[in-house]
């Protein structure tokens, strides 16, 4: 029976090109979603500075930014709490 302590020695063991290989497979939508919604925001980044007439270049670029650091920290923080319930609420009980 394996313990807590061989399972994170294995992950040592590996190089990070088979650890994202061995991740994508537990959980194929992640990346599929994360290259998707990174494709939507570059079209939707780049249509709305063909369009935005006479509003300074940086001033978009500012915005755009602060708006990429709130998703990042937002999909960081349901991501933890995704994780905090599975491993904490949805354990079955003896």
């Amino acid at each position: 029976m394996p313990t807590d302590t061989d399972v994170s020695l294995s992950s040592y063991d590996e190089d990070q090109g088979s650890k994202l290989t061995r991740k994508a497979k537990e959980a194929p939508f992640v990346p599929t979603g994360t290259a998707k919604l990174c494709s939507n925001c570059c079209i939707h980044g780049l249509y709305k500075l063909k369009r935005m007439g006479n509003t300074k270049i940086s001033l978009h670029l500012i915005h755009m930014c602060v708006a990429a650091q709130g998703f990042v920290v937002g999909a960081m923080t349901l991501g933890v709490g995704y994780s905090m319930y599975r491993e904490f609420w949805a354990k079955s009980k003896p």
